[in-house]
């Protein structure tokens, strides 16, 4: 419901789309982590920290994959790349990319009607910073969930969580 109400909102502020995301995708991580912890009889601190790492985890995940709406092929995505802008969806990726380009928020707010728009909007993202700058969010997000996971001891659990949050960084390299 939240998502749909901001479709074509060229004014969603990257706090707005956070919590959104946090909702979408972050929640479930985050709740499977802490719940984990709870289940395993840790302190308190130590499962809010795993709460912490899912959240951050979750934030990351999300922002690489609303990255790969704009760089990966429709076969790749299993959908039309940009499908989601098309929609109305404001993502990470555009909504850096609005900071910069006054003629992207003019193209969505016409919702694509004119040919050849949405391949125009995509090239505005890309080529502004739009897909680097959240890159970068994704990335720092990344490091926040690496750094919640310095509660646990060094084991098998902590080094497949840790190789989770790599993995899903390579998938923007």
């Amino acid at each position: 419901m939240r998502q749909a109400s901001s479709l074509f909102d060229c004014d969603v502020e990257l706090d707005e789309y956070l919590v959104k995301s946090y909702y979408k995708t972050a929640s479930l991580i985050a709740a499977s982590t802490k719940g984990a912890a709870i289940f395993s009889g840790v302190d308190s601190e130590i499962s809010e920290q795993m709460h912490q790492y899912g959240k951050n985890f979750g934030l990351s995940f999300q922002v690489v994959d609303d990255i790969l709406d704009f760089t990966q092929s429709a076969e790749q995505l299993g959908k039309p790349s940009g499908s989601d802008l098309m929609k109305g969806n404001l993502t990470a990726p555009v909504i850096f990319a609005l900071a910069k380009e006054a003629k992207l928020r003019d193209i969505i707010n016409s919702e694509f009607r004119e040919s050849g728009s949405l391949e125009e909007a995509i090239d505005i993202i890309k080529s502004c910073g739009g897909i680097d700058k959240a890159r970068e969010l994704a990335i720092t997000k990344a490091h926040l969930a690496l750094e919640n996971l310095k509660c646990l001891h060094s084991t098998t659990f902590r080094f497949v969580l840790e190789e989770m949050v790599k993995y899903n960084l390579e998938r923007i390299k």
